[in-house]
C-alpha cells in the first residue's frame, strides 16, 4: 500500500505552525488579552491578526489528523491491540513530560511572578510532591502539578477510548450509513454542513464552559474536538472525498479569506457601537452582527481546514527526502518545544535585546535545543524513544512494510 504522504506532512506542518503559534504568544498584544506563561517587553498588537487567523483552525486540524490515525490502525489491529497502542504512545509521553519535560514551565512564571523563590532542584523537590503552591504562582498552580501545552495527549486519548468503544457501531451497517453520507458530500455542502454542528456547540456550551484545558468540565471544547475527532476518522483515506477536496481548495480558499476578512469587519464595527454608548438599534443590530460573527468564525475555521487539506492532497502527496526524518521528529518536537522556548526566554527577556535579535534567538534556541535532543539524545537512547512518543527500535531497522499513512505520535 501506498503511504498518504500529504497527511505525513500536513501533520509535521501542522505542529510547525503550533511552534510558531507558541513563540507569538510571547509577543502578542495586549497583554491582558493574550496571557501566556512569560511575556516580552515588546509587544505587538498587530500580531493578534495572523494568531486570531490561526487560532481558529489550528488544534481542529490536529484532532482531525488524530482521528485520521485511528482510521489508519483499525485496518490493521484488533480493538484491544488498538486501545493499547494508543494509550502507551500518549499516557507515557504525557506522565514523562509532566514528571521531567514540563517543570521548566512552571518554575520560569513562578519566579517572574515572584511567587516562587529562585532554584530550579529546590522547586522540583516540590513539584514532585504536588505542591502546594501560592494561588496564581504558575498556570494550574490549584493542582500542584501541570501538563500544560500537553493538554492535547490525554484529550486525544479519551477521544480514541470514546471512538474504540462506538467502532462496533460504526461498522455496523446503520454507521457505515452514517460515514457513508459523509463520503458523498460534494460541492458547496463538503465546505458548509460539517460547520454548522460546530456553530451550534459554540452557541449553547461556549459561555457556559470556557476552554480551560482541564479536561474535567471543559465541555465546550471536548464537543468540538471530539467531533473533529470523528471527522478525521470518517474522512481516512477515502479516495472519492478527498479528490473533492482537492477539486474545491480554490473554492475553500477563497472562502475561507471572505469570512475571516468579514469576520475582522464586523468585530471592528462592533466595537465601534460599544465604544458609542450602543443606542437600540445599534444593540440589536450589534446581537444580529455576533451572531453573524460567529456563523463566519466556524465557516472561516472548516474552509480554512478543507482549503489545507485539499491543496495538501494536490502538492504534498510525494515522498520528500525530509519527510521520514520529520515525520519521526514531530512528536519529541511537540513535547519538548514550550518548555525549550520559555527556557531560552527566561533567560533572553532580561537583556533587552530588541523587538527583533530577541524573537530571532528565542525561536534559534527552540529550533537548535529540539533538534539536539532529538537527534542526540532521545532517538538513540532505546529506553527513552517510547517516552517520547516512538518506537522503541526504529521502524527502518524493522524493515516493516510502508502503511497507508503514518501512525506515529499523536
Amino acid at each position: 500500500m501506498n503511504r498518504r504522504h500529504d497527511i505525513d506532512a500536513l501533520r509535521v506542518l501542522a505542529f510547525g505552525l503550533l511552534i510558531v503559534y507558541h513563540l507569538g504568544m510571547l509577543y502578542v498584544g495586549p497583554a491582558d488579552d493574550w496571557k501566556f506563561h512569560l511575556k516580552s517587553s515588546y509587544i505587538a498588537d498587530w500580531l493578534a491578526y495572523p494568531m486570531i487567523a490561526s487560532a481558529f483552525w489550528r488544534m481542529d486540524l490536529l484532532f482531525l489528523i488524530s482521528g485520521m490515525a485511528v482510521h489508519f490502525l483499525r485496518g490493521r489491529l484488533s480493538l484491544p491491540a488498538l486501545a493499547w497502542k494508543r494509550t502507551t504512545r500518549l499516557l507515557l509521553p504525557l506522565l514523562f513530560g509532566m514528571a521531567v519535560v514540563i517543570p521548566i514551565q512552571p518554575y520560569v512564571q513562578g519566579v517572574v511572578n515572584g511567587l516562587v523563590a529562585p532554584g530550579f532542584g529546590h522547586f522540583l523537590l516540590r513539584y514532585w510532591t504536588g505542591g502546594p503552591w501560592p494561588a496564581g504562582a504558575f498556570d494550574g498552580w490549584q493542582f500542584g502539578v501541570t501538563w500544560n501545552h500537553l493538554w492535547y495527549l490525554p484529550y486525544v486519548w479519551l477521544y480514541t477510548m470514546l471512538l474504540i468503544a462506538l467502532l462496533p457501531a460504526l461498522e455496523s451497517s446503520w454507521g457505515q450509513r452514517v460515514i457513508g453520507a459523509i463520503h458523498r458530500l460534494r460541492g458547496w455542502p463538503l465546505l458548509v454542513l460539517p460547520a454548522l454542528p460546530l456553530l451550534a456547540y459554540n452557541l449553547w456550551l461556549a459561555a457556559r464552559f470556557p476552554q480551560n484545558h482541564a479536561m474535567v468540565g471543559d465541555w465546550y471544547a471536548h464537543a468540538c474536538y471530539a467531533t473533529m475527532f470523528f471527522y478525521g476518522y470518517a474522512i481516512g483515506t477515502h479516495a472519492e472525498l478527498w479528490d473533492e477536496l482537492a477539486r474545491l481548495r480554490r473554492r475553500s480558499l477563497g472562502m475561507a479569506v471572505f469570512c475571516f476578512a468579514a469576520f475582522l469587519l464586523l468585530d471592528r464595527l462592533s466595537d465601534l457601537i460599544a465604544i458609542g454608548g450602543g443606542s437600540a438599534p445599534g444593540l440589536a443590530v450589534g446581537r444580529l452582527g455576533m451572531l453573524c460573527m460567529h456563523a463566519l468564525r466556524f465557516f472561516y475555521m472548516w474552509s480554512a481546514i478543507a482549503a489545507v487539506l485539499g491543496w495538501g492532497h494536490q502538492y504534498l502527496n510525494r515522498p520528500f527526502r525530509w519527510l521520514p526524518y520529520a515525520r519521526e521528529a514531530v512528536f519529541p518536537w511537540y513535547v519538548l518545544h514550550q518548555s525549550v522556548m520559555l527556557a531560552a526566554a527566561y533567560w533572553l527577556l532580561p537583556l533587552k535585546l530588541g523587538p527583533v535579535l530577541e524573537p530571532t534567538l528565542v525561536l534559534a534556541g527552540t529550533v537548535v535545543g529540539c533538534a539536539a535532543l532529538h537527534e542526540y539524545v532521545i532517538r538513540r537512547t532505546r529506553w527513552l524513544r517510547p517516552l517520547f512518543g516512538l518506537d522503541a527500535v526504529p521502524r527502518a531497522a524493522r524493515r516493516e512494510p510502508s502503511l497507508t499513512a503514518s501512525t506515529q505520535g499523536a
